[in-house]
């Protein structure tokens, strides 16, 4: 791959932790796909790393493509195809050019805020396996908003680095801002009152635009957003989220609300977190809910008209709020590492054993417990040991000590091990 002399990077980008992944991926295949929620910040990294642009969200643009798809690839290299999913034949038409290229590397970048829908899908007919990458960019972490010092390394708990202990000055106020600005590009620099703007409008903007334009009824799409919010960081039933939309004793349709939810993963608003199945896995486990969070916190605050001052007085729904975040950053880390099976879940067993997180990299696990403040850390503690000892105590399976144990904490004053082995990391220390 041949570096552009110049490229389209925006003034005022700031750089993401996203970007060396990116960069690994465009010098292994001739194309990489970028996907993620609107307004993430997706289409300024790839131009940061592209000589030209097709953006088919552009009326003109969109129309050539429609027409031969082909044209939507006319551009120095690498050239970055905005919104990719309006003309979805332009997926095969750049595999077929990387092909004939020879299989260059680097060629083409393309974004996306949606996945296909299903009569869409049918018309990509080749998988772009070993020619295009994909990876997901999410809003900001608070290491890429300046909110951390990332003074600790989450990949390198995971590989074993013993916890340096350091100093935090985070206070309750500090988190319940965080979550509700959110971690979106645009509201970088900007005062609270404003900033707290841009969840409101992304939510009004997939209620007027993207649920009228395939077809879903605004009402139910935002009564179903708000029942999410209201059961924000929690593995729900059907039922309880169509009571917690207000309709009735009948309720609604669970096959309605199926198609929603699956409507909603598919714009990236919402992401599944699964239950954990370690080897030693039962009926129970493997049965539970996936929970279901805002691909960020702000969405939520917004759905439950929360302001930082009205969230310091709230203290379970902002640690519910602060659950999402911390889950946000940790998929962000994630998602800038190397090696396939980087995933993250949460467990519950058929004893009522739960845990928040549990993260799995390079064939390590690590178990994660995530609280408001260091006054819960004893009781969150004790979940992490008594998970550890269940895993480990099923010697048929000879399983792994986890990499390391830790509570993820948004008020504490420093960062620590524990008598019991277990971590102390404020939010605020925490980066890739």
């Amino acid at each position: 791959m041949r570096q552009p002399e110049h490229t389209l990077t925006p003034s005022g980008y700031v750089h993401r932790l996203v970007e060396s992944r990116l960069d690994t991926l465009m010098h292994g295949f001739g194309c990489v796909e970028i996907t993620g929620p609107k307004w993430c910040g997706k289409t300024w990294t790839a131009l940061s790393r592209c000589a030209s642009v097709t953006h088919l969200d552009k009326r003109s643009d969109r129309e050539a493509a429609l027409v031969d798809p082909d044209l939507a690839l006319v551009g120095d290299a690498p050239h970055l195809v905005d919104e990719w999913q309006e003309v979805p034949e332009v997926w095969d038409a750049t595999r077929r050019f990387i092909d004939n290229s020879g299989n260059k590397r680097g060629l083409f970048l393309l974004t996306g805020s949606t996945n296909l829908k299903k009569e869409d899908r049918e018309k990509v007919h080749h998988s772009g396996t070993g020619r295009i990458a994909h990876i997901v960019m999410r809003p900001m972490c608070l290491a890429e908003t300046g909110d951390s010092s990332a003074g600790i390394s989450f990949k390198d708990l995971l590989e074993g680095t013993a916890l340096t202990p350091m100093k935090s000055n985070a206070e309750i106020y500090d988190i319940a801002r965080w979550c509700c600005r959110g971690g979106w590009p645009a509201n970088l620099g900007l005062k609270d009152n404003i900033a707290l703007e841009t969840a409101n409008q992304y939510v009004q903007s997939v209620v007027n635009i993207n649920v009228v334009d395939e077809g879903y009824s605004p009402e139910t799409a935002l009564s179903l957003m708000r029942a999410l919010a209201i059961n924000a960081s929690q593995a729900v039933t059907y039922k309880t989220l169509s009571q917690d939309m207000g309709r009735g004793n009948n309720g609604i349709d669970p096959g309605t609300i199926v198609s929603y939810l699956d409507f909603f993963e598919r714009l990236y608003l919402t992401e599944s977190l699964y239950g954990w199945e370690p080897p030693m896995r039962s009926k129970a486990r493997v049965r539970v809910k996936p929970k279901r969070y805002f691909v960020d916190p702000s969405l939520a605050a917004a759905l439950l008209f929360a302001t930082p001052t009205r969230l310091v007085h709230d203290m379970q729904t902002l640690g519910l709020l602060f659950e999402n975040l911390v889950i946000r950053d940790l998929r962000v880390f994630l998602s800038t590492y190397s090696g396939i099976g980087n995933s993250i879940y949460y467990y519950r067993d058929e004893k009522g054993l739960e845990v928040d997180a549990i993260v799995e990299y390079a064939g390590r696990w690590a178990g994660i417990e995530i609280k408001l403040s260091d006054t819960k850390a004893d009781e969150a503690a004790a979940n992490l040991i008594r998970l550890r000892n269940k895993v480990l105590n099923n010697a048929a399976h000879q399983n792994n000590e986890p990499a390391f144990l830790a509570v993820i904490v948004g008020k504490g004053s420093m960062a620590y091990q524990r008598q019991d082995g277990v971590l102390i990391v404020p939010a605020s220390l925490l980066g890739a």
